[in-house]
């Protein structure tokens, strides 16, 4: 699948895909390479399908990845997604990894007959720290927070707009 990330110094798009990966034939980011998340190790869930996205010009070089669990029949559930560090901060290499990784998974929600939910909790060690992500998810991503819990849901016609902003 096609996706649409920026090059932040020229603000061009970048030809970039998102690929699933089979077990033990990618070496995944790890807490070791300066991630917050060991895919390598939270890639072996059961139902679990890992995907990564990179950039045409250098595919050995994972921009963001993402796990995702087929819960039920009928929803998709994000269980990590993540951005490359050099991806982060001020002096980021590209922008919009994070968002088409996001429509990615909200793709995956309308296969195979599912309705376009796209499910995912936001855990943090502190509850302001929570709750600014959770912020940020709604502005961003058209997320909503299910009552008072961490878990928040992209509802089937923020799946479709992020689908059209993001991916190709």
């Amino acid at each position: 699948m096609n996706a649409k990330i920026i090059e932040v110094i020229t603000k061009s798009e970048i030809k970039s895909k998102i690929s699933l990966i089979t077990k033990n034939k990618n070496k995944l980011p790890s807490i070791n390479d300066g991630w917050r998340f060991n895919f390598s190790k939270h890639s072996k869930g059961k139902n679990y399908e890992t995907y990564t996205l990179t950039t045409n010009t250098t595919p050995e070089i994972i921009e963001g990845c993402l796990i995702i669990n087929i819960k039920t029949p009928h929803q998709v559930y994000m269980a990590f997604v993540e951005i490359a560090p050099r991806n982060k901060g001020d002096k980021k290499k590209y922008d919009n990894v994070a968002g088409c990784l996001i429509a990615f998974a909200c793709r995956q929600s309308f296969i195979n007959d599912r309705e376009g939910y796209l499910a995912f909790d936001v855990l943090e060690e502190k509850k302001e720290d929570e709750l600014k992500l959770m912020k940020m998810y709604s502005q961003k991503y058209n997320a909503v927070r299910l009552d008072n819990s961490t878990t928040m849901i992209i509802l089937p016609k923020g799946s479709e707009a992020l689908i059209n902003k993001f991916l190709k």
